[in-house]
């Protein structure tokens, strides 16, 4: 077996690059990820075809293998952040573009909930998955999503609470989208370790996700099925 150190990435064909990238991105390796991007887009590739067949395929085998507890979550925020290494060179050349992308979500934990671990890997996950993600961090009032649905016009909508006191304000929030009219124009996700699947349909949310890969799986569902 070829040592890592032994693989020179630019001698590769573009098929066994794309293979050694799955690979470099199973492992966490940023400066593979971000030296095979680079040589891809030197080579004429269209930076879509970067993400999707380099980085967004590569996720996908790391998002089941976490689905299926083979990989643990250091794990997976190590191949989340290789992944961000080639997206920062794609980002901007895919806005030039006007590629298309998956969708795009907003994501936050509730009003009085400061527990971001699990909201962050959902966020990672699902820029590795090809969608846009904004990111409102913490204790985020009502107030805050309708801003950021204002500003960013988003396709879904992803809530985090850990705490049993901070659940139903995910209930504020949805109930204020039906007030306003707005309810049925996004994808609500709700997920977080004190959450089941009766707690999310009570709420009035689209689907709870118990972990990352079960929210990249059910966004990449429910936007096909709203396409």
């Amino acid at each position: 077996m070829v040592d890592e150190e032994d693989i020179i990435l630019a001698e590769l064909d573009d098929e066994e690059l794309v293979l050694q990238m799955h690979d470099d991105l199973y492992d966490g390796l940023a400066d593979e990820i971000r030296e095979g991007t680079q040589i891809l887009l030197d080579r004429g590739w269209e930076p879509y075809k970067v993400l999707t067949e380099a980085l967004v395929e590569g996720m996908t085998i790391v998002g089941i293998d976490f689905r299926d507890g083979i990989l643990f979550v250091p794990e997976v925020l190590m191949s989340a952040n290789s992944m961000k290494s080639g997206m920062f060179i794609l980002k901007p050349l895919l806005a030039a573009s006007g590629a298309p992308m998956m969708g795009k979500m907003i994501i936050g934990t509730v009003k009085g909930d400061i527990h971001d671990i699990g909201k962050n890997l959902v966020g990672m996950m699902m820029e590795g998955a090809g969608f846009e993600v904004v990111d409102l961090g913490i204790n985020n009032a009502v107030e805050s999503y309708l801003e950021a649905i204002d500003e960013h016009k988003p396709t879904i909508l992803g809530m985090s609470a850990l705490l049993t006191t901070t659940m139903p304000y995910m209930k504020v929030v949805i109930d204020t989208l039906i007030e306003k009219g707005m309810r049925d124009d996004y994808i609500v996700l709700v997920g977080g370790a004190p959450l089941n699947e009766a707690f999310a349909e009570s709420v009035g949310a689209d689907a709870y996700c118990r972990d990352a890969a079960v929210a990249v799986e059910t966004a990449k569902s429910l936007s096909a099925k709203a396409a």
